[in-house]
Formats: structure tokens, C-alpha cells, sequence
């Protein structure tokens, strides 16, 4: 099921036929109350959320999204004015998955669609992923640091997968939008900064394994106790 936010009837409308077509089952919603009314278990697979709202706005619903365990990691694609570059970038720091520009085409939101879906698709019969006392359960996307479980948003567990099966290896910014956000967003580098700096708090006294190679980008090294 993907939800569709968006308060113009018409362009609402035909992202919900274009959906059907492309053989998606999906509902609609004109507003933040009747979206927040309908997210109950079990949830949509992915929510397409317009920004510019008549009553709550995008940005606001996707915070309370991120906020809780429960709904952090449901893909979220914004759909934002065209040049609206803040409105992207702080979609993209507060854990957006993806966006597009209005106006758009519907076979692009169904491309769009289907490639976060495949980036957040589960993977059955991978193993334990274990470094430094971060620990990594891809078959149950849970994350434990030091036996303590931790929430992460998407992007967030993303970026920790790709450092703890690449200890070692330095990735440059353009790499990790390349790999976690499946797509590049040029001069918007800085979305990665924001991630890591969340990820490092969270991971707690571990998040310094995650290190900054400067001018280059970053990479998860061995911290030794002392």
C-alpha cells in the first residue's frame, strides 16, 4: 500500500490511477489529519508527502514520522516546489528517502517509486554483521550497541551497513549519496554531514569509530580500548 498526501484533487487524482495502472494498491489523503487518521497498523510501505499542505506541512509530518520506532523507517518521497532547494535539503537531513520536483511526470514518481522501494526492501537470509560492539541483524533490520538496542531511520541504518561491511574503506560524500540515497544530489554534500552527526550520537560512545578523513569523507575504524 503507498499513501499519497497531496491537497490538489487532480494531481491527487491521477498519481492514485497512474499507481493503479502500474499495479500498486494506494489511497490518498488531501490533508494531515486524514493521513494521520489512516496510519494504523499494518502501515503503508512507502508515502509520497507533499510539502506545501493546507494544514500540517510536510516537513512537519515526516519529523513525527522519523520520531517514532514504529513508523522511522517507512520510505518517504517529498514532493517539493521546483527550486525549492531548502525545502529539499531539510527533507533530505530529517530522513527523506527521495523527492521530486513539481511539476513531475507520473512515469518518473513510479521510477522514483520503485527504486526506494527496492533500497529499503528486506533481504532474507543475511548474517549478523558484528564490529566494535555495534551489531547489525539485517535479517530483522535491529541494531544493538553494546547488547543496547538503537533506533535508526533508514538512511541512518544504511549508512552504518555500508561502513561496518566496509571497515576500512574511505568513502567520499559523493559515494554515500551515490550508495544509500541511490541517487546524486549535487552541492547538497551536506545531508551526509547531518547523518553521520546523528548516527555518531546515537551510536553513542561507539559513534567515534565512525571517522572523518579530512577532505576526503569518512570511514568506520577500529577505536581500541585503552
Amino acid at each position: 500500500m503507498i499513501y499519497c498526501v497531496e491537497d490538489e484533487s487532480s494531481i491527487r487524482d491521477l498519481m492514485l490511477y497512474t499507481l493503479s495502472v502500474a499495479g500498486f494498491e494506494a489511497a490518498g489523503f488531501e490533508n494531515g489529519a486524514q493521513f494521520w487518521a489512516a496510519m494504523k497498523e499494518p502501515y503503508p510501505q512507502l508515502i509520497l508527502l507533499d510539502i506545501m499542505l493546507p494544514d500540517e506541512d510536510g516537513i512537519s509530518i515526516l519529523k513525527k514520522l522519523r520520531a517514532v520506532s514504529a513508523t522511522a523507517q517507512i520510505p518517504v518521497i517529498m514532493a517539493t516546489a521546483r527550486g525549492a532547494e531548502y525545502d529539499r535539503v531539510i527533507g533530505l537531513d530529517l530522513g527523506a528517502d527521495d523527492y521530486l520536483s513539481k511539476p513531475f511526470g507520473m512515469m518518473e514518481m513510479v521510477s522514483r517509486i520503485k527504486a526506494v522501494m527496492r533500497r529499503a526492501a528486506p533481504r532474507e537470509s543475511q548474517p549478523l554483521l558484528q564490529y566494535g560492539g555495534i551489531s547489525i541483524d539485517k535479517a530483522k533490520h535491529l541494531v544493538t550497541v553494546d547488547e543496547r538496542p538503537v533506533t535508526l531511520t533508514l538512511k541512518e541504518y544504511e549508512l552504518l551497513k555500508l561502513f561496518m561491511e566496509n571497515v576500512g574503506h574511505v568513502f567520499t560524500r559523493e559515494q554515500l549519496l551515490s550508495s544509500v540515497w541511490g541517487m546524486d544530489f549535487i552541492g547538497e554534500t551536506r545531508t551526509v554531514d547531518v547523518h553521520i552527526g546523528t548516527l555518531r550520537t546515537k551510536l553513542g560512545a561507539r559513534g567515534g569509530m565512525i571517522g572523518t578523513v579530512r577532505g576526503v569523507g569518512y570511514r568506520m575504524e577500529e577505536r581500541h580500548e585503552q
